[in-house]
């Protein structure tokens, strides 16, 4: 949309190891995932084939095991605090944050009460292990990289690597995920992707291959191939009259005008026909969240509704992270928590005379935007000239009515090494680069277990982490056995 007191996240990861000497592991590698449809060496993104999964320790496994719990709590607390900021019972600033630049209409319907409860059933983080601990930076519900990741886990797991989650732990949890939600027996799903989501199209196709191997009947179509009538959602072409159960949205609400027939799915969801999922609620899909965790003003309620181990990990683990609202502050007011010179900061702009040193900060649009995904829209402090980083703090303040931004704290990935296929000198290569982790849980009912997690390890000179063509994309694995 992630550990007990005894487990600490502030621990080394791992470099990935050197394995054996196959000289065809790159092949069989490239021959399975071109075979899922997953990779083609010559597409301008395409990315470098690790040569072994990404090793974790025991108790690293122990802490994503573990972390999904602490953000499905976080997730829950987090909808409650907003529908009660709605009814007045907590400050209107919490909602009206989170309800900026977003249509009445998709508030609306989000608020009904037959959806009161409704969270997303998949979580994605996206973390970045430092030198002090784990950061993280993004917490996805509709995220990408599902089919991708259980793709490469069972091609590394027919390699003889143990991996977490398994070699089917992302097609299984996904099942027992859409099985929850299904109403009645033999239930159809449908896999919705959007045209804006094109690029993920293969992968969840792969999803929806696996999840027919397992006898569940499932489709992966285009908004267009949805036909809806008085009983329901219908995918005549692919199971005849048998409605569809579980509609998987795979589409970003700030895309709700551009996705055919998105209106005949919402009132199928409201008339109780099909479910889907991740549920139509924009408030649970921003980045400021983090700074509402973060907030003094919310710390009670933050500590009366998480478990006190929860909140103090969710703490170190969410980034410092303000909001960027033009208002003015009065003269005896400060940004919390916000300084400048060890002095306290009143004014936004005040930050536009940071040092290079100063500004170790990230400017990026919170959410609802074709601009928050990805690494659009994101501007690095310390990597732009003085003049530049002022205009992204002016960028974030102009955009607050339509798109409000973030300034989050930056906190620089560590080094490690991993082996990587080098195409042009037909060997193994090592590479010395930073690393973002990606877990993906699936709430089962008051559950979020951990299912497999991506690794994407970029090159060291790379200040942002994401599947560009110089990474290197591989599953984690498990600790190798004494």
């Amino acid at each position: 949309m992630i550990p007990t007191g005894a487990v600490s996240p502030d621990f080394p990861i791992s470099s990935t190891a050197v394995a054996g000497h196959e000289t065809d592991r790159y092949k069989t590698v490239r021959h399975a995932l071109r075979n899922d449809g997953l990779f083609q060496e010559h597409e301008p993104n395409a990315w470098r084939v690790a040569r072994r999964p990404f090793q974790l320790t025991s108790t690293e496994v122990t802490y994503f095991e573990q972390l999904g719990q602490h953000l499905l709590a976080f997730t829950r607390s987090l909808n409650r605090l907003y529908q009660e900021s709605v009814k007045g019972q907590q400050p209107s600033w919490i909602h009206q944050y989170l309800d900026q630049g977003k249509p009445d209409a998709l508030l609306s319907f989000g608020q009904m009460n037959r959806f009161k409860n409704v969270l997303p059933d998949v979580i994605r983080p996206d973390i970045i292990p430092t030198s002090d601990g784990m950061i993280m930076t993004e917490l996805d519900a509709v995220p990408g990289g599902m089919g991708l990741t259980g793709s490469l886990a069972q091609t590394y797991s027919r390699l003889g690597e143990d991996i977490v989650g398994g070699p089917d732990g992302l097609p299984k949890g996904f099942a027992s995920m859409l099985l929850q939600r299904a109403k009645g027996s033999n239930p159809v799903v449908a896999i919705v992707v959007s045209d804006e989501s094109e690029s993920y199209r293969t992968e969840m196709q792969w999803l929806a291959n696996q999840l027919n191997r397992q006898g569940l009947a499932t489709a992966c179509v285009s908004p267009r191939d949805l036909r809806f009538t008085e009983d329901g959602l219908f995918l005549s072409e692919h199971f005849g009259e048998r409605s569809v159960s579980v509609v998987y949205r795979f589409f970003e609400l700030f895309d709700l005008l551009n996705v055919p027939k998105s209106e005949l799915m919402m009132y199928a969801a409201k008339k109780g026909l099909t479910v889907v999922t991740p549920p139509y609620k924009p408030w649970l899909e921003e980045k400021l969240a983090f700074a509402l965790l973060h907030h003094p003003m919310l710390e009670h309620y933050w500590t009366t509704q998480l478990p006190t181990e929860t909140f103090q990990v969710l703490k170190r683990l969410m980034p410092h992270t303000w909001i960027l609202d033009p208002q003015p502050i009065p003269p005896m007011g400060v940004i919390p928590g916000l300084t400048l010179g060890n002095q306290p900061i009143s004014d936004w702009r005040m930050l536009g005379t940071a040092t290079q040193k100063e500004r170790q900060y990230v400017v990026k649009p919170s959410g609802f935007s074709e601009l928050a995904w990805g690494s659009r829209g994101v501007s690095i402090g310390h990597d732009l000239s003085q003049t530049e980083w002022a205009g992204a703090l002016e960028t974030g303040l102009d955009s607050f009515s339509s798109t409000p931004y973030i300034l989050q704290e930056f906190h620089k990935g560590r080094l490690h090494t991993v082996d990587y296929y080098n195409e042009d000198k037909k060997e193994w290569t090592t590479m010395e680069g930073r690393t973002r982790l990606s877990p993906y849980y699936f709430v089962d009912g008051d559950e979020a277990k951990l299912a497999g997690i991506l690794a994407t390890v970029c090159p060291k000179d790379k200040k942002i982490i994401h599947g560009m063509r110089d990474a290197v994309m591989m599953p984690c694995g498990i600790p190798d056995k004494p």
